[in-house]
């Protein structure tokens, strides 16, 4: 077999010594200084380039080149600092390409460190590298730095490797002690030996006892302390944080490398309002080493910001117990559980998709070590019962750029039950989290914004459910998520610099997501009691009907209708947040029926000027220091003397697109206008010429058989990767609410089938119960305004509205010259239409400052 091959190592006694290395082996050097390294390295290098050898030295380490360039030597100049995965890829990328028996020179794998903080990711690298290696009959070198690494490390990559080896040296003399030499034997082979610098071919093994008395008191000096070794390198280095100055920037600036990334960006903000001491607390709630990710840098830089700035405001907030999960721990968990081949096959585009569903099951049925569940328990016993959320925090996540939002999971747990129950639900949220990089909408996301090929770091955040108990239910007074710029501007005596909030009652699940025959409150924060879209006598139908909440009885996450649960819920916190339809409740009355009748504005809590005053200075502090407008994440709770807390959860950059410009409006017949509003528009002023209009037919749809409405949505998703290769500029026209799981409601597309679309107008159809929902505040709105997607409400019966319904009546409809339609499918050519105005000048054009939207023929 080739893997029983010898092989010369340019050393002809150590030969002798080893039973020579094989093609196979993974030679590992234990050192105190690259020169011993380096001494064996050239004895092999040139040895292989006699014998015409493929020989390859992948250099990427800060030390001085191991070789100089020269025929017959191949060199790889590879960047450590991109990243675990990135380096990582690439390495198993050249070994594949350059073939079986290769010899590979590494440079020392111990400057990985430096790199990628610990000693784990080091370890990890060698761990799914070195089996490749053996796989490709290669032999390859590797060395690493005696005392710098702890001693699980060492133990795993002597445990991984086929040749151990420990080095010393003096001036003149190399000392060689072989640890572990796999498959083979000899009475001298585990015994210390020496070669002379000069004379490299001889090689003396010491067996008198003069002799091993000078080997080991060398030995003994270069030991490093046990005490310290012990430890991985990140907390080695976060032990000598400690002892340093409070004002050394150098040192702080080295943790935020290691805690938070390289986002200048960020890090400035981050030096700016933390110092040392608040960096290592940071660490000191950290499971694992590696970075913490953008959703906990958000939640926490928000909350210094406010502490900093706004003394008296933070008072109000509810004291942060969170805890970090490191992106070191992702990446382990996925070499653990034999993952990491999948990941780095998934790279190749024609797998990107492909391999997506087979890598989400191997992560959900994964296992984590005893070490990193015991961290887990730890966790768990200081929360006691109270429930928890286990929450994505990418590195991708809540970055200037891209927000991400939306697309990885969030799981609450309970928390209810014995330890061991209770860490089971956590280790099932914590690998749905992580599994969650394979939905299929992150992935789209991820290639749509060119980050298919970037490390995908998952660190998670843990937060202590904030909220109280109404008998078994809990879940926060209310929820919300705030804006610092509202570019959706639906009424003129709106400033749009005074910033929104969206308020749902109970968990916040309902005021990220768009949820069905449900509208959150949406609150303008300069005229808080203006209602979009609605009269009053269609308050009831717009509003809050259903309350996310915990069953801590049932251990459950829950939906309840208001009715329902406002048994259970005292007086004065229904004053706050509920309404009445006082005539409906008459008219059962009358009836001789008790039937309460009650939707959700949280009216009581919009009137409070103190609640609605601190939100607005919270968020305009966060975007002077950030200098660019935030949205926030929060809860706010309440007692029945009205004092209240707000816990701040999460805090990212606003994706804007640099709207804010002015647009004229050219003047246009109005026959040759296909639809305009004022106000009822997302995305700010801007300037579209359309080349083609995707028409979904309100009344075909409403008829279309229940199940057959999914089919619609998947044609939609079709015809937006056809035309993403042809770069045109979309308009969908569409019924009710896009993206809804209901498709009574809407069609329901995820965003990855209208991702390329550029304007998308929700069309009201009362016949049919289609009614817009503005998707502020949703996760689909993240992804229309990163997207650079104008969205636009065109509503019946409204004065400031009009939509030519005659438009099209003589465009010729193209689908079926776009997608082929079988013969079941002939329907759909009456609900999906699509039509060509590359060669017409069909324009949309929005003006912030009158709110003024117009679309058609210029």
């Amino acid at each position: 077999m080739p893997a029983l091959n010898k092989i010369n190592s340019g050393i002809q006694d150590l030969d002798k010594v080893l039973d020579y290395i094989r093609l196979g082996d993974n030679v590992v050097w234990q050192i105190s200084r690259i020169e011993e390294y380096a001494f064996f390295a050239e004895a092999i290098v040139n040895k292989a380039i006699d014998e015409k050898r493929n020989i390859i030295y992948l250099r990427f380490a800060q030390h001085k080149p191991l070789f100089k360039k020269q025929d017959k030597l191949k060199i790889y100049r590879l960047k450590a600092e991109s990243g675990f995965e990135s380096f990582t890829i690439k390495v198993h990328e050249i070994i594949n390409a350059e073939g079986k028996e290769s010899f590979y020179i590494f440079d020392c794998i111990s400057e990985l460190q430096t790199f990628w903080t610990s000693d784990l990711m080091m370890g990890n690298f060698f761990f799914v590298t070195c089996p490749y290696l053996f796989e490709q009959d290669t032999v390859a070198y590797f060395s690493l730095i005696r005392g710098k690494h702890s001693f699980d490390t060492i133990a795993k990559i002597r445990e991984t490797t086929q040749v151990f080896l420990n080095i010393y040296s003096t001036e003149n003399e190399i000392y060689i002690h072989p640890l572990k030499v796999w498959n083979r034997y000899s009475n001298i082979m585990f015994l210390p030996h020496k070669i002379n610098k000069e004379k490299k071919d001889t090689l003396i093994t010491l067996s008198s006892a003069l002799d091993l008395n000078n080997f080991y008191k060398l030995a003994e000096k270069k030991f490093f302390k046990q005490d310290e070794q012990n430890l991985d390198s990140w907390d080695r280095f976060f032990l000598n944080a400690k002892k340093k100055s409070q004002n050394n920037s150098r040192i702080a600036k080295k943790i935020c490398e290691k805690l938070i990334g390289k986002d200048e960006r960020i890090i400035n903000l981050i030096l700016k309002h933390f110092n040392i001491k608040d960096l290592i607390a940071i660490k000191e709630r950290m499971i694992g080493s590696g970075k913490i990710g953008g959703k906990a840098i958000g939640m926490l830089l928000s909350r210094k910001i406010v502490e900093n700035n706004l003394r008296r405001k933070f008072s109000k907030l509810e004291v942060h117990d969170s805890f970090y999960i490191g992106t070191d721990v992702f990446y382990t968990y996925l070499v653990q559980n034999d993952c990491w081949k999948l990941r780095i096959n998934q790279r190749n585009k024609n797998n990107y998709f492909s391999l997506a569903k087979i890598l989400k099951q191997k992560i959900l049925s994964g296992s984590f070590s005893e070490n990193i569940r015991e961290q887990f328990r730890i966790i768990l016993e200081y929360y006691g019962q109270n429930p928890i959320i286990v929450r994505s925090s990418s590195l991708l996540e809540d970055s200037f750029g891209n927000a991400f939002a939306g697309k990885y999971e969030s799981v609450f747990c309970v928390n209810s039950g014995n330890l061991e129950k209770r860490l089971s639900e956590f280790e099932k949220a914590v690998k749905k989290v992580y599994a969650s990089t394979q939905n299929k909408s992150a992935l789209e996301y991820r290639l749509k914004h060119g980050q298919d090929k970037t490390d995908e770091q998952m660190a998670i955040l843990i937060q202590r459910v904030s909220g109280v108990t109404f008998s078994n239910i809990y879940m926060p007074c209310i929820s919300g998520v705030g804006y610092s710029y509202n570019s959706y501007r639906w009424h003129k005596n709106i400033n749009p610099a005074a910033g929104m909030v969206r308020l749902v009652v109970g968990l916040g699940t309902r005021a990220v997501e768009r949820t069905e025959n449900d509208y959150p409150r949406i609150v303008s924060l300069d005229n808080p009691n203006l209602i979009p879209l609605t009269d009053n006598e269609s308050r009831f139908e717009h509003s809050q009907h259903k309350i996310d909440f915990l069953d801590l009885k049932e251990g459950v996450f829950k939906t309840s209708e208001l009715p329902e649960i406002s048994k259970i819920l005292p007086l004065w916190y229904k004053n706050l947040v509920f309404e009445h339809d006082w005539e409906m409740e008459s008219k059962y009355s009358q009836m001789n029926k008790n039937i309460e009748v009650i939707f959700a504005t949280c009216k009581g809590i919009i009137n409070n000027s103190n609640f609605i005053s601190t939100i607005k200075i919270i968020m305009k502090t966060i975007q002077k220091e950030y200098n660019y407008p935030i949205d926030i994440e929060f809860t706010c709770n309440f007692n029945n003397k009205l004092d209240y807390t707000i816990n701040l959860l999460q805090c990212r950059p606003l994706q804007i697109e640099n709207r804010f410009i002015n647009i004229v409006i050219p003047k246009i017949c109005s026959e040759n206008v296909l639809f305009q509003t004022i106000g009822n528009t997302m995305g700010g002023a801007t300037a579209e010429k359309i080349d083609i209009v995707i028409q979904i037919d309100p009344l075909s749809y409403y008829n279309l058989p229940y199940n057959k409405k999914y089919i619609v949505a998947r044609k939609i998703g079709l015809l937006n990767k056809i035309f993403e290769k042809k770069d045109k500029t979309i308009l969908l026209l569409t019924p009710g609410r896009i993206g809804t799981k209901s498709p009574e409601l809407g069609v329901p597309v995820m965003f990855s089938e209208i991702s390329n679309i550029k304007i998308i107008c929700e069309i009201s159809f009362k016949k049919a119960g289609y009614m817009p929902e503005l998707s502020f505040g949703s996760h689909f709105f993240n992804d229309f305004v990163e997207t650079g997607i104008f969205y636009a409400a065109i509503l019946e019966d409204n004065p400031n509205t009009k939509f030519n319904t005659y438009f099209f009546i003589n465009e010729k409809n193209i689908v079926n010259k776009i997608i082929k339609l079988n013969k079941s499918e002939s329907e759909l050519k009456k609900i999906i239409k699509v039509f060509n105005f590359e060669n017409r000048n069909l324009y949309l054009y929005s003006d912030i400052l009158t709110s003024k939207t117009i679309c058609g023929i210029f």
